[in-house]
């Protein structure tokens, strides 16, 4: 805020992003309105995953240089503990999510981690907006870490990179055989426990999946386990890879992606851009980005519903026209910045007149 004034740059808005930038909003309202520098300046809060607030012992309150009384139930007080998040709701002109479907359900008591209170009172500032794609880094088209490039006008070229990820992972090398891929972190709230339930089904229905990502041992040990009990259908690869995962969205048929919530999202709008189809839980970013027309998704969180939706996706597979057009639709439909741009412009130019 000091650097601001400091470099003479009194900007318009200050565009603040979850716990860690929240103070901005509080220090905007409570220390610096008064000054003639700061006293037309707004702030909007993006929150990525309302799950991560910034909470720290109260007594580091006084580090914060704001007065006593805001640590109160009526400013940064959280169940006798410091919330920087939740200062950053009570004094932010504007709040918004990473997508509109997240933007209602942190209003309700499953996901609103202790805030839901205070966002239903917000409601009205409060808003969400689709993160984007970058498609200069993600394009079958032009993407180098892939064995063949193609796109929606030729299509037919994207089972070259079934074929070489077939090879690369060990696995039967079989246009036929359909390939479910996974790039994600390996925690419960990313639906590695209905996942972990289902590995030996998903064996069953003759499909083989290939999993890229790190995380909650627990997880690791399963899915080595999976792999080494089904050599001929798992493939497991428990690191950060970014060509691998290029790979993976290129050659895999399904992308399964059944988090159990999910602000936003990126996974589901990559594969989409691959002609890999999506299938999700249906939550936050993904229930705003994936339906019937490009996609799978299931709306009762059991490893039976996730089954069951497989099921069906491995039907369509075999319906060579349906699962064309399904990949068609994938491929054209458009996630980019571009229309998130100009709904971040719509949400500036009302914090301004605000």
């Amino acid at each position: 805020m000091n650097l601001l004034k400091e470099v003479n740059f009194c900007a318009d808005i200050l565009h603040l992003h979850d716990w860690q930038a929240s103070l901005g909003a509080v220090y905007l309202k409570y220390l610096y309105t008064k000054q003639p520098f700061f006293s037309k300046m707004k702030s909007i809060l993006t929150i990525h995953n309302l799950g991560y607030q910034g909470i720290f012992a109260k007594e580091e309150y006084a580090k914060l240089g704001l007065p006593e009384a805001l640590f109160s139930i009526e400013g940064l007080e959280f169940y006798n503990k410091i919330n920087l998040l939740k200062g950053g709701i009570i004094f932010a002109d504007f709040i918004n999510t990473v997508s509109p479907t997240y933007a209602k359900e942190i209003q309700g008591n499953e996901f609103g981690f202790g805030l839901q209170g205070l966002l239903n009172q917000r409601k009205n500032v409060l808003s969400g907006i689709l993160n984007g794609l970058d498609y200069a880094i993600w394009d079958p088209d032009k993407d180098t870490f892939i064995t063949q490039n193609y796109s929606y006008l030729s299509i037919e070229n994207k089972i070259y990179n079934k074929l070489a990820l077939q090879k690369l992972c060990r696995l039967p090398v079989n246009a036929e055989v359909p390939v479910l891929g996974i790039v994600s972190r390996l925690a419960e709230p990313k639906g590695f426990d209905i996942i972990a339930e289902d590995l030996s089904q998903i064996v069953k229905l003759g499909a083989q999946l290939v999993i890229l990502g790190t995380g909650d041992k627990k997880y690791h040990q399963i899915l080595e386990a999976a792999a080494k009990k089904y050599p001929h259908a798992i493939s497991s690869n428990l690191k950060f890879d970014d060509p691998l995962a290029h790979k993976i969205y290129a050659g895999s048929d399904i992308f399964l992606m059944p988090s159990s919530y999910e602000p936003c999202g990126l996974g589901q709008l990559i594969s989409l851009r691959y002609g890999t189809i999506p299938l999700v839980f249906k939550t936050g970013g993904l229930a705003d980005t994936i339906n019937k027309e490009n996609g799978f998704t299931f709306t009762k969180y059991t490893a039976a519903d996730f089954l069951k939706t497989i099921q069906q996706a491995l039907a369509a597979y075999k319906d060579k026209k349906k699962w064309g057009i399904l990949v068609s639709n994938a491929m054209k439909s458009n996630f980019s910045w571009a229309a998130s741009a100009k709904k971040y412009s719509q949400l500036y130019a009302k914090a301004k007149e605000r």
